[in-house]
């Protein structure tokens, strides 16, 4: 599941796959019926081509390291690459948390994108002596690729387990750094263990002794939380809970692979299971050359109409009026039909 493409079950959206009825109307429409009829979006949206139902895609990456060594390590100059072209096609980065949140305060006519690192590897970020980030990490990239494209928003989400960056001693000043730029830090368990075949207990200690971790070091406490291995399962112990001297109520759950994710705006938009996309040039093996990044980047680029682009304007959510019907209930009273 690792390395591969990972296609989540197609699970009813209000109840948990234990049988659960818990109803999460605080993340998600709890009448798509509900509301006023939108209204007229402001010209400036019609300009922008503005589709805030669009698709938004999340990219994984893991190790960036100089020669790769498995299939999901990419070269600093391949990240180089993709951020470059993300920039030049009009992405804006943007955290797992905003995203989750629906916090994509973005300029007209651009789109954004959410860039995932996974693991807390040392090739994602290392200080050098003045506690700069080194060039060649993961951090260094996206900071020389921002100054090179003015627009393009250097932040991302690190999805991290004990011992982030294995910095020791300064592990905290790299926390803090990533803090203070506007990074996120998130939880991605404690051991990168397979959740499937663990208790209750088990699977909260994981995460709980994880969220205890980045608050402890300086870091926000995280409300956005990646699967290992992509292991979809335990959904309810996973979603909230109070374990290893910490509470947490994820307000979105990543995936390991697959296609673009729904606007969080959209009727069924789902945040307990949202997919991510493995970075990888079209290769055939692992399904890459369909479902990989520079495969679904491209077939985003040849349909523009499926891509979020933004108004400019975080009051509002604005679309194509024949796609009106696809707004979520509670979004409807914002909702800017053109």
């Amino acid at each position: 599941m690792i390395a591969g493409v990972f296609a989540p079950p197609q699970a009813d959206h209000d109840a948990s796959p234990g049988g659960s009825t818990r109803k999460v109307v605080e993340r998600r429409p709890a009448d798509d019926r509900a509301g006023p009829p939108p209204a007229s979006a402001p010209a400036a949206a019609r300009t922008a081509a503005a589709n805030e139902l669009g698709e938004v895609p999340v990219l994984m990456y893991h190790r960036i390291i100089a020669k790769p060594q498995s299939s999901l390590d990419r070269r600093p100059e391949d990240l180089r690459a993709e951020l470059t072209r993300l920039a030049r096609e009009g992405y804006v980065p943007v955290t797992a948390a905003e995203f989750v949140s629906a916090r994509m305060d973005i300029p007209a006519g651009r789109h954004p994108v959410v860039l995932t690192f996974d693991d807390g590897s040392n090739t994602h970020l290392a200080l050098d002596a003045q506690g700069d980030p080194m060039p060649d990490t993961a951090v260094g990239v996206i900071m020389a690729v921002a100054a090179q494209n003015p627009g393009f928003r250097p932040v991302a989400t690190f999805f991290v387990n004990h011992d982030p960056f294995t910095l020791g001693p300064r592990t905290a000043d790299a926390v803090r750094w990533l803090v203070q730029h506007g990074f996120e830090i998130a939880n991605h368990t404690t051991h990168h263990l397979d959740l499937a075949g663990m208790s209750k207990e088990q699977v909260q200690k994981e995460i709980g002794t994880d969220q205890r971790m980045i608050i402890d070091l300086g870091g926000a406490p995280p409300i956005t939380f990646a699967f290992p291995f992509g292991a979809f399962a335990h959904l309810d112990w996973v979603d909230h809970g109070n374990a290893g001297g910490a509470k947490w109520d994820f307000a979105g759950l990543f995936l390991a692979g697959w296609k673009p994710a729904s606007s969080p705006y959209l009727k069924g938009y789902d945040p307990r299971g949202i997919p991510r996309i493995r970075s990888q040039g079209k290769i055939k093996e692992d399904g890459c050359k369909q479902f990989c990044s520079e495969a679904w980047l491209d077939w985003l680029a040849h349909n523009p109409d499926r891509r979020y682009t933004s108004d400019g304007d975080p009051r509002v959510i604005s679309y194509p009026a024949a796609k009106a019907g696809y707004l979520a209930g509670r979004y409807r009273p914002l909702g800017r039909a053109y």
